[in-house]
């Protein structure tokens, strides 16, 4: 099936603005409250939200095999699991209906009025219920420099790291979505020069500048999947932001990986841009330094130009771009990711979240960490309002935000936005 909705002379009769992330061409999926406090799945076309339940009762969707609860639902996972075919005859669908030279809709009033919304009348949720987490860690710079940090710098790669796309599988539970603020974490640290650890509050809370693919239903227990047919079950992206405390990672970490340092709060993008919607985005990855084995040789263009920037927003002050980055920097690509994931059998489900790993560039200004920026707090970085930063302060907000551009035509994410509390308190 071609991806006609990927026209980039398409224009769309609803209004989007020059440089909007969301274009006719974008037509990511997401799930929403919307003014009448029902839940449903739905897209967006610049500032204007559709609800695809109401397009689908209402028979815009007619000659496409989907079921009649297939957009009524609270989260995407069954329209996921009907696999890449639906989903591609689906945003076509879309892209046709919101045409600028389409009229059906647009000279249906009464169709408009319970389709479409502004988005300060709708509340964005988790478009997903996260079966399985699982956090990799693919960025060669990023992994250099936290290797150089916490062990030795002669030594800053672990052996298998060349070899494996290292990961670990994290939690589902406490992953939210953008606009939810979370606390700042407690739990164990060494402090420098003791014997003995303390517990309280960390005083080292980062981000982690991350993107995370989204999974279908993929494979039976026992079956892997290979590397190049790993696109065909990966449904689309969302930002991640992989809080960190550095503090109790650091204690913690050996020798079974992270746990409290991680498990506090991951927050992501409410919308899931396709892949299909990236595709014409595609560029090399980096070359291997090692021979790699055959189940993790890929074929073809399987990373994408997607820029990335974290901004931090203290109280009250204008918000400071701290970092700039960009997605093709991964060392390990997403087919690479999900090949060596299955490679023992382990069954992918649909909703399952797979994390880049935090997203470093070559240069320092490229880090997607404070820990990497700040190089372990010895360097802070200077906010617009004259306050500096080592690490994340209680009531700053982290806004990540990524986007593709070529051609005149930008595809993005939107951002994730997320408040650091103090700890928490029971009122």
């Amino acid at each position: 099936m071609p991806l006609s909705a990927n026209n980039p002379d398409r224009k769309s009769w609803l209004h989007v603005d020059k440089n909007s992330d969301f274009p006719i061409q974008n037509i990511p999926f997401g799930v929403f409250l919307t003014r009448d406090d029902i839940i449903t799945i739905g897209t967006r076309i610049g500032d204007t939200a559709i609800d695809l339940g109401a397009l689908h009762q209402l028979g815009y969707f007619d000659g496409i095999p989907l079921t009649d609860d297939i957009f009524l639902q609270d989260t995407l996972n069954d329209f996921i699991a009907d696999g890449r075919k639906t989903w591609r005859a689906v945003r076509n669908r879309i892209a046709q209906i919101f045409d600028s030279n389409n009229e059906t809709l647009k000279q249906n009033k009464q169709h408009k009025e319970i389709v479409l919304f502004r988005l300060d009348e709708i509340e964005m949720q988790l478009p997903i219920q996260i079966g399985d987490y699982t956090d990799f860690y693919s960025s060669i710079e990023h992994a250099t420099n936290v290797g150089s940090m916490f062990r030795d710098p002669e030594q800053a790669l672990l052996p298998n790291w060349l070899h494996i796309p290292v990961a670990y599988h994290g939690r589902s539970s406490s992953i939210i979505t953008s606009g939810i603020p979370v606390h700042r974490p407690k739990g164990q640290m060494l402090p420098k020069g003791a014997e003995v650890p303390i517990y309280g509050p960390s005083t080292m809370v980062d981000f982690e500048l991350e993107m995370a693919f989204i999974t279908t239903d993929a494979n039976d227990l026992g079956e892997s999947i290979p590397v190049n047919e790993a696109e065909e079950y990966i449904f689309g992206l969302v930002l991640l932001n992989d809080w960190s405390a550095r503090d109790i990672q650091k204690w913690e970490y050996a020798p079974l990986g992270p746990f409290l340092a991680k498990n506090f709060a991951s927050s992501i993008s409410p919308w899931i841009v396709t892949l299909d919607a990236l595709d014409p985005f595609r560029v090399e990855g980096p070359k291997p330094i090692k021979p790699q084995l055959d189940y993790l040789q890929s074929k073809g263009k399987k990373s994408f130009d997607i820029n990335l920037e974290v901004a931090i927003q203290p109280k009250g002050a204008k918000e400071t771009v701290v970092t700039k980055s960009n997605f093709k920097h991964l060392y390990w690509n997403m087919s690479q990711q999900l090949a060596h994931h299955t490679v023992n059998g382990c069954p992918i489900n649909s909703g399952d979240l797979m994390g880049s790993g935090t997203i470093s560039g070559p240069t320092p200004d490229a880090y997607g960490s404070m820990l990497e920026l700040t190089w372990k707090g010895e360097k802070p970085i200077k906010m617009k309002d004259g306050s500096e930063r080592k690490f994340i302060n209680d009531n700053d907000t982290v806004i990540m935000r990524g986007y593709c551009e070529k051609d005149g035509t930008r595809i993005g994410f939107g951002e994730v936005s997320t408040k650091l509390l103090p700890v928490y308190s029971k009122k």
